[in-house]
């Protein structure tokens, strides 16, 4: 049960990661969605959910990986 549990915890980032590319890459291609007024905008939200997405499924797996002891030593607090 608590395997499905961190599954869906780490799928909430990737998802906002992914949402991140499908509004950089509509602004790249001039589509403009709905809720956002300007272009620029939705090119800086996409920006924001994407290095948001990696940064907490990143340090989801690193402090995952250093609790079971398989990172470098430069990694280990």
């Amino acid at each position: 049960m608590s395997r499905y549990f961190a599954l869906l915890l780490a799928l909430i980032p990737l998802i906002s990661a992914v949402m991140g590319i499908k509004l950089m890459r509509d602004t790249v291609f001039a589509i403009l969605n709905a809720p956002i007024p300007s272009l620029w905008l939705q090119f800086l939200i996409g920006v924001l959910a994407f290095t948001l997405g990696i940064y907490i499924f990143g340090g989801f797996v690193l402090h995952r990986d250093r609790k079971r002891n398989k990172v470098q030593a430069r990694f280990k607090k």
